[in-house]
């Protein structure tokens, strides 16, 4: 039996964590549990709660939210309270929206993969990308077959994750029939700003959202997963936790050699 541990970033109630959940009971020998956060916690990254406690609250059997906790949380007191045995996989997801470029530094639904990877679990962070509306046109039925599709190669050792390494899957924003299939490609490369709307509450009190971004993208003479995912192939991308910038090291060091 393998044990499947899957949280998310969007919430408990989230349709995403639902979805996957109903795709990885269509495999054989497969128990999941989930663990997730009470409120969604989108770009909250690898952060761990250490300033107050947290609780752990029983949804359903094998379900439970943890109260104001993030994904990382999740991850961390499951392994902790939940599992006498360590759990053959850590999937986050699906999260509404894709987790594209250096947006994963951001991204809580890549933070939880990144603690199961710390934890020297096999993980996976699967995302849908979309467009307008399609979320709502075109639901989960594709990022269900994916899921499917990639945590069974996982699973059976026909795709070998490396060490403080996970996978970043992100599916397409269209139909089954439209879907072209995989491309293996690295993050690209995104045009950031400091995009804010800033208004004014009912006492006259000026506040900022957070929140106006954009899919635009540095254009590259290499494919990406900023650029694939735009012609109709899910992304997977291997990431690995050491961001050590290795070019870098021998001139920086010389430079202090020489000090």
């Amino acid at each position: 039996m393998f044990e499947i541990l899957i949280t998310n970033d969007d919430g408990y109630e989230a349709q995403g964590i639902l979805e996957l959940k109903k795709a990885l009971l269509e495999l054989n020998n497969v128990r999941v549990t989930i663990v997730a956060p009470s409120t969604e916690k989108s770009a909250c990254a690898h952060s761990l709660t250490l300033t107050k406690p947290l609780r752990f609250i029983k949804v359903d059997d094998d379900f439970f939210k943890l109260d104001d906790a993030t994904p990382s949380d999740c991850v961390y007191l499951a392994l902790h309270a939940l599992f006498k045995k360590t759990p053959d996989l850590v999937i986050s997801g699906i999260n509404h929206g894709g987790n594209l470029g250096e947006d994963i530094t951001y991204s809580g639904t890549c933070g939880a993969a990144m603690e199961g990877a710390l934890q020297g679990i096999k993980s996976i962070a699967f995302s849908q990308f979309y467009k307008n509306n399609s979320l709502n046109e075109l639901g989960f039925d594709l990022a269900r077959d994916v899921v499917k599709d990639i945590v069974k190669k996982v699973l059976l050792n026909d795709i070998v994750l490396a060490k403080r390494q996970f996978l970043n899957v992100n599916i397409p924003a269209v139909s089954k029939s439209a879907f072209k299939g995989y491309k293996v490609v690295p993050v690209g490369r995104r045009k950031y700003a400091t995009d804010a709307s800033v208004n004014r509450n009912p006492r006259g009190i000026e506040y900022y959202w957070i929140g106006n971004a954009r899919l635009d993208f540095i254009q590259t003479d290499y494919e990406s997963d900023l650029s694939e995912i735009n012609n109709a192939y899910a992304t997977i991308t291997p990431i690995k936790l050491d961001l050590t910038a290795h070019e870098s090291i021998r001139d920086l060091k010389a430079h202090f050699d020489r000090l």
